[in-house]
C-alpha cells in the first residue's frame, strides 16, 4: 500500500463527464489497495468566467473580494468529484484549502504557504476517505481567504504530498508528460522519460506550462517523487527527480516560451550608487517580480537600462517607477509588449561551449533580431519580437536533436491552476 496525491487541473475536471471520469480513476487507484487523496481546479472556464463577471462590475476589483470569487470555483470542483466518488460506491470527504490546514503568509493573489496543519486530513485517510482537497487557496493566520496565483494547484499538491510524506505525487494534465518542447507548436516533440528537478524548475520558471515553479521547488526541497501524466490515458508519465541519466549526445533537454513578457526601459538616469537598488526595491515592495536586467554603457554620466516584467505588472511598474523620480531623476521611460521569451535549458550545457552561440545563430537565421539576453549554467534566454515565435521554437528543437520520427496527439490547453 502507498499513499497518493492525485492534482487533476481545470480541462480534466471541464464537465460532468470528465468530472466522473476523474472519479473512477481515483477509485481505481483506491482498488489497487492505495490511500488517495485528490488536489482539483476549478472546472474548465470557470475562473475566467468568475473574473470576466467580477469586472464587468469593476475594472479594478479589490484584492480581497477576487480571493473570496475565485475560491468558490476550486470549492465546486471538489463538492462534485466527492459526489461523483459516492455514486461510485466509495467513501470521499471533500475539503476547502483552509480546512485542509493550509496556512499562508497575507497577501492576496499571489500567496506563498507559510504553513500546513494535515490533521484533517490525515485523519480522513485513517477512516478509509478518499479525501479531496481544493487547490489554489488557504488562509492566513487572522482568517483571510487567499489564493495562490496561476499554477496554484500543483503548489498545492506538492505541498500537500510533502505534508502527509505521500509517497507519490501525481500531477495529471492534458498531455502525456513532459516533452522537450510544447507539442502543439512542434508535432515531433519529444516526450522526456525523465527530468531532473533543476531543469524542470528552468523550463517551468521560463514559461514551460506543464508545471508551476513553486510546485517544482516544494517537490526539490522534500524530495517529493513527482510524475506528470496525461488525465485522458493511461500511458506512462515523466519523472521528475533529483538526477538523471543524460542521454548520449543530447546537450539541450528542452526548449520553453514566455509570451507574458514587457520590456520596460529608463532612459537618461544618473550614475550613481543606490539607484538600482532604490528601482528594483520599489518594485520588490509592491510584489512585482523582475526577470531579465540589462544596463546600457555610461554617457556623460548617464546610463540607460532595461528589464523585462510579466505583461499584467507592466503599468503597475511604470506607476511604481514615476513614483519615485523624485528620489530617481531621469529622462524617459518607455515601454514594450508583443514580446517573447525563448528559452534553452539542459544540464549538459555546463560541459559544452558553443551552445548559445547556436541558439543565436539559429535565431538570426529566421531573420529574427535578439532584443535581450540572459544565462546561466543550464539555460540561456532571448527575448525576441513575438511575431515568429513558432519558426524559431521549431527550428531551435531541430538544430539541437530533438525532433523525433512519431507526431504526438495532444489535447487542449489545461488551466494552469
Amino acid at each position: 500500500m502507498a499513499l497518493y496525491v492525485m492534482k487533476f487541473g481545470g480541462s480534466s475536471v471541464g464537465d460532468t463527464e470528465r468530472m466522473m471520469r476523474v472519479a473512477k480513476r481515483v477509485v481505481e487507484k483506491q482498488d489497487e489497495g492505495h490511500k488517495v487523496v485528490v488536489v482539483v481546479s476549478a472546472m474548465g472556464d470557470t475562473t475566467d468566467d468568475l473574473i470576466d463577471q467580477a469586472k464587468l462590475l469593476n475594472e479594478q476589483p479589490p484584492l480581497r473580494e477576487m480571493d473570496m470569487l475565485m475560491t468558490t470555483g476550486e470549492q465546486i470542483s471538489v463538492a462534485l468529484l466527492s459526489i461523483a466518488i459516492h455514486a461510485l460506491g466509495r467513501s470521499a470527504i471533500s475539503y476547502t484549502g483552509w480546512q485542509a490546514g493550509f496556512r499562508t503568509e497575507p497577501v492576496h493573489g499571489k500567496a506563498r504557504i507559510t504553513d500546513i496543519h494535515p490533521e484533517r486530513v490525515q485523519q480522513a485517510l485513517n477512516e478509509n476517505n478518499i479525501v479531496i482537497v481544493a487547490g489554489f487557496q488557504g488562509m492566513t493566520e487572522d482568517g483571510e481567504i487567499t489564493t495562490f496565483g496561476r499554477g496554484g494547484s500543483d503548489t498545492t499538491a506538492v505541498a500537500l504530498a510533502a505534508a502527509i510524506s505521500a509517497d507519490y505525487c501525481e500531477i495529471y494534465t492534458d498531455v502525456d508528460g513532459i516533452y522537450s518542447t510544447d507539442p502543439r507548436i512542434v508535432k515531433n516533440a519529444r516526450k522526456l522519460k525523465e527530468i531532473s528537478y533543476d531543469e524542470m524548475l528552468e523550463l517551468a520558471n521560463l514559461g514551460a506550462a506543464v508545471l508551476h515553479p513553486r510546485a517544482v521547488e516544494y517537490a526539490k526541497h522534500n524530495q517529493v517523487r513527482l510524475v506528470v501524466r496525461s488525465s485522458f490515458n493511461h500511458n506512462e508519465g515523466t519523472v521528475v527527480k533529483e538526477e538523471v541519466n543524460m542521454e548520449q549526445g543530447v546537450v539541450v533537454s528542452g526548449i520553453a516560451y514566455d509570451k507574458n513578457v514587457a520590456r520596460i526601459s529608463i532612459l537618461g538616469v544618473s550614475h550613481i550608487p543606490g539607484v538600482l537598488a532604490k528601482v528594483f526595491g520599489s518594485l520588490a515592495d509592491v510584489k512585482i517580480d523582475v526577470d531579465i536586467i540589462v544596463q546600457s554603457g555610461v554617457q556623460d554620466g548617464k546610463a540607460d537600462f532595461s528589464f523585462t516584467v510579466g505583461l499584467s505588472d507592466r503599468e503597475n511598474a511604470i506607476n511604481v517607477i514615476n513614483g519615485i523620480r523624485g528620489e530617481v531623476p531621469f529622462e524617459d521611460i518607455t515601454s514594450e509588449e508583443g514580446l517573447v521569451k525563448v528559452s534553452i535549458v539542459g544540464a549538459g550545457m555546463v560541459s559544452h561551449p558553443g551552445v548559445a552561440a547556436q541558439m543565436f545563430d539559429v535565431i538570426s537565421k529566421q531573420d529574427v533580431n535578439i532584443k535581450m539576453v540572459s544565462t546561466s549554467e543550464i539555460k540561456c534566454s532571448c527575448v525576441i519580437d513575438g511575431s515568429k515565435l513558432n519558426e524559431v521554437v521549431k527550428a531551435l528543437h531541430t538544430a539541437y536533436g530533438l525532433d523525433t520520427k512519431e507526431q504526438v496527439s495532444v489535447g487542449g490547453p489545461e488551466d494552469r491552476r
